[in-house]
């Protein structure tokens, strides 16, 4: 059985959630999530916790199960906390300027990045070089931190770019230097 698939899911007093066939619906003080979830797979509650189960012990069964109970337990944390990517900009002039409908990146290009927020997404600006991208939605913050990521990644030599808080940057040695005869 999986591991991760048989572990209850603890949902608060201040949660509700919605089960009409594969559709749940999750609703709590910081908004409400809804998703499909795979068809086989059923949710059961048993008081103030969620359990997913699944028909059988077939593979694709197996896969479904861990995932399914992810998805709903992401869903269920981001309606009460909400989740946050922190990252940072590091270059000579290299910053970033906060916007109300997003951030504008300036970061060694000959033009200045706008990024517009996606829709449930608030992005910060703490200085002038770290940003941060927070929801409701795992599967969103991730996604749109990696695209502002993607505008400029760091590059091995010097570091600068736009980097995850916590990411370390494999550095490479420049050029040697050539022996003159």
């Amino acid at each position: 059985m999986s591991r991760i698939g048989r572990q209850p899911i603890a949902v608060p007093e201040t949660v509700t959630i919605d089960v009409d066939g594969a559709q749940v619906t999750v609703k709590g003080p910081r908004g409400t999530l809804a998703r499909t979830i795979p068809a086989e797979m059923s949710l059961v509650r048993e008081n103030g916790t969620l359990l997913v189960e699944r028909p059988s012990e077939a593979k694709p069964h197996k896969a479904l199960h861990g995932l399914t109970r992810t998805l709903v337990a992401n869903m269920v944390t981001g309606v009460t906390e909400g989740f946050e990517k922190r990252l940072e900009i590091q270059g000579v002039g290299y910053r970033a300027q906060a916007v109300p409908d997003g951030i504008t990146l300036f970061v060694g290009f000959s033009h200045t990045v706008p990024f517009p927020a996606p829709e449930g997404i608030t992005l910060t600006v703490e200085g002038n070089n770290r940003i941060i991208v927070s929801g409701n939605n795992k599967e969103v913050v991730g996604e749109t931190a990696a695209r502002i990521r993607r505008v400029r990644p760091p590059e091995p030599y010097k570091g600068k770019g736009i980097r995850y808080a916590n990411e370390v940057v494999r550095r490479k040695a420049g050029k040697a230097g050539s022996k003159k005869k």
